[in-house]
């Protein structure tokens, strides 16, 4: 344990048996005798929630701008976070669109939505994108974290073909782009990104990792002596703490291991990996838990998750709908499809309310997790049934550290570029760049 007088090092990790936990901000983390000022601020974090295959936007879209007073149908599960929320109209991506590169919207959509650039039509191996602003944050930020960032995908996750119209699986299945030609593919398997969070530390070898889980044996087992040896210099108020985020790791690891044993006789050329829970809200809500862990502790500021592939013909029978996804969207005005799309729609809108409810009852310091982050959700298209690319469906929970101030609805001007968002939240990962594709400058209001 490294400790300076009273003060408990914030990058300080609960550590055994090849197991590495960070820990939640503690008020032992602070100076006895420190200023607010020279306190410095807690991290912040940016993530993306992707969803694919459009929304239905007169059910998306407030009736008015400025302060959320009124919800349509879609946005009615986020009402309760009317306060910690942005609903932000009219930002597109113009890359997206076809520039006479003929059909593909869905292939463009996912992989012009993070990098902002015209995409190279390839369903061979010369792929050619640019880095994604996720990776330009995680640049800036991920030195000072176990994961620089974290990918996170929740349907077929194909690298190779042809997935849309002479664009390859690449573009479509990934949002995350490390480099021009190398995308990061994100992990559909809660044990795989649970192991990257607080397993698989150095010192453990496959052998002794393969033991533990073969035992069932827990990473807070791994670590109690140094849990230990923590609590005895922590006071009342960070002993709760400390306990309540143990026993959220606890729980999501023992969620993870009721979804493997209940896969345990799938067939292994199924799609689904091992570990996934068989209804998707529970998928989700794991997945979205775990997230919410890695910002709690520091493991991570940057993470991508995408909710389904572009072109994703995932059927939804937890809430009644055996149509896929993909399909319905096509929907040539048909009212009985419209409505289910919008149902999809406000299920996924429900899912992520549950995600900002986890965040918001993080505690940090007198903020939460959530006031000290940027929770994008959305996609690269508006009207899954056009193809369109402008008007695209956005919100922002969290307060950006103080940066932004939410509650509102905002309308820009039509064809106000979506990368001026990005060149703001660069701004305030502190990294000051004039330009990201084709953004015009910052944008503006977010603040006011």
């Amino acid at each position: 344990m490294i400790i300076t007088g009273k003060t408990l090092n914030r990058r300080w990790m609960l550590r055994g048996m090849g197991a590495a936990i960070g820990l939640p901000f503690l008020d032992a983390m602070v100076p006895a005798m420190a200023s607010a000022a020279s306190q410095g601020k807690p991290p912040l974090r940016a993530a993306w929630v992707y969803v694919p295959n459009g929304v239905i936007m007169s059910d998306f879209t407030p009736p008015k701008d400025g302060p959320l007073t009124t919800f349509p149908r879609i946005l009615k599960p986020v009402e309760r976070h009317k306060d910690d929320l942005l609903v932000l109209s009219n930002l597109t991506q113009n890359y997206g669109r076809a520039l006479l590169d003929g059909p593909g919207d869905h292939g463009r959509a996912a992989a012009n939505y993070l990098t902002g650039v015209h995409v190279y039509k390839t369903a061979g191996a010369d792929i050619k994108l640019s880095v994604s602003v996720d990776q330009m944050a995680a640049k800036q930020v991920g030195a000072q974290t176990k994961l620089p960032s974290l990918e996170i995908g929740m349907d077929d996750g194909r690298q190779a073909g042809n997935c849309d119209s002479g664009y390859s699986c690449a573009y479509t299945n990934n949002l995350a782009w490390r480099s021009e030609t190398q995308p990061l593919p994100a992990i559909s398997d809660p044990r795989g990104i649970f192991e990257r969070l607080f397993g698989a530390h150095t010192s453990e070898t496959p052998a002794a990792r393969a033991r533990r889980l073969q035992m069932k044996q827990s990473i807070i087992d791994l670590v109690t002596d140094d849990t230990k040896k923590l609590q005895t210099n922590l006071g009342t108020t960070d002993k709760r703490k400390l306990d309540e985020y143990l026993y959220s790791v606890r729980e999501i690891e023992k969620s993870i291991q009721r979804a493997e044993k209940e896969n345990a006789d799938v067939d292994p050329k199924m799609d689904k990996p091992y570990g996934v829970p068989a209804d998707f809200g529970d998928y989700f809500r794991l997945m979205a838990d775990m997230v919410a862990v890695a910002f709690q502790a520091d493991l991570t500021r940057i993470v991508t998750m995408m909710v389904g592939r572009e072109g994703s013909q995932r059927t939804y029978r937890e809430i009644g709908i055996a149509d896929s996804h993909h399909n319905l969207t096509h929907h040539q005005n048909d009212a009985s499809m419209i409505d289910k799309v919008a149902q999809i729609n406000t299920y996924h809108v429900d899912l992520f309310a549950q995600f900002v409810d986890r965040m918001k009852a993080s505690k940090e310091g007198t903020a939460t997790v959530l006031d000290n982050s940027m929770l994008m959700y959305g996609g690269g298209l508006s009207d899954g049934n056009g193809h369109t690319h402008h008007h695209l469906p956005l919100l922002v929970a969290g307060r950006a550290g103080g940066a932004f101030k939410p509650g509102r609805h905002i309308t820009y001007r039509k064809e106000t570029p979506l990368n001026n968002y990005y060149v703001t939240l660069l701004g305030h990962m502190g990294m000051n760049t004039e330009h990201f594709g084709d953004s015009t400058g910052k944008l503006d209001g977010l603040s006011i």
